[in-house]
């Protein structure tokens, strides 16, 4: 199977790079799912449902929130109508959503995506991670229930996407963090068949702060006093995230490459 994952979605740039580039992605390498993190695609701040419809329109089949699900209010209840939005699943209990669905890929396999928040420097602890991905890691085992299985971890700490990493080889296809806004360079293939990278990126303007225009960041910066509200970068969006291909037998990677199309940074993505 093969898949692409796509980092955190911020702001304006990065919905109309979504739109420009993903259908075009998804019929030139021959996809077979998508999934994309979407929860800083409505100014820069969560996810609104008619952002979320625009990705699903441009070829996503699931998307991925985090710790900024609900900053949008219509998400509370678009989330319980559309299943192919997925919220964390150490959020809240009484939260709305599923943090862990099975979807259909082409020709009828079966796909896992499953996101979790890190508690490491994170601004209000989460529920543990490790033991809500055990369950449901147990419940549905590759080869078995499904065919391939993503994790989107979303967290500060590149520790402990590590750790998740690890504690997962072997047990899910892909384990694959967001959350900083910042490409990391360790895209590998664990020891026990798990494609890992420590963070996707994001798909947004890199001429910026994160994904912010640079003006205020920098201001709080050097003065350490805030004097208007963060802007999403409106330049050109690089989409930043991580291709794999999976072995439908056994549910464990055979090939992960680093994906960056457009914008500023280098350029990256598989040779079909």
């Amino acid at each position: 199977m093969k898949i692409l994952f796509l980092g955190d979605v911020m702001g304006r740039s990065g919905r109309s790079a979504i739109s420009a580039h993903l259908p075009r992605l998804r019929k030139e390498w021959n996809l077979d799912f998508v999934v994309v993190n979407g929860e800083n695609a409505t100014s820069g701040a969560g996810l609104s449902g008619e952002h979320a419809k625009l990705i699903l329109e441009a070829g996503a089949d699931v998307i991925t929130l985090g710790d900024h699900a609900f900053d949008q209010k219509d998400m509370m209840t678009f989330c319980e109508k559309e299943p192919r939005i997925i919220r964390p699943l150490n959020f809240s209990k009484i939260a709305p959503g599923k943090g862990a669905r099975v979807f259909e890929a082409r020709g009828g396999r079966k796909v896992l995506v499953a996101q979790v928040l890190g508690q490491v420097f994170m601004k209000r602890p989460f529920d543990d991670p490790f033991s809500a991905l055990d369950a449901t890691l147990r419940q549905f085992p590759l080869g078995g229930m499904v065919q391939a299985s993503l994790i989107d971890i979303h967290c500060e700490a590149t520790s402990e996407k590590m750790g998740v990493g690890h504690f997962c080889d072997g047990r899910a296809s892909v384990v694959v963090g967001t959350h900083t806004h910042v490409p990391t360079g360790d895209a590998m293939i664990l020891p026990g068949g798990t494609a890992y990278l420590s963070d996707a990126g994001m798909c947004g303007d890199y001429n910026s702060v994160i994904g912010m225009v640079k003006d205020e960041p920098l201001r709080r910066f050097v003065t350490g006093m805030p004097k208007a509200r963060f802007e999403p970068a409106a330049g050109e969006a690089t989409l930043s995230g991580l291709y794999i291909e999976t072995d439908d037998r056994t549910g464990k990677a055979t090939r992960v490459e680093m994906v960056r199309q457009g914008g500023r940074l280098q350029q990256s993505g598989p040779t079909v």
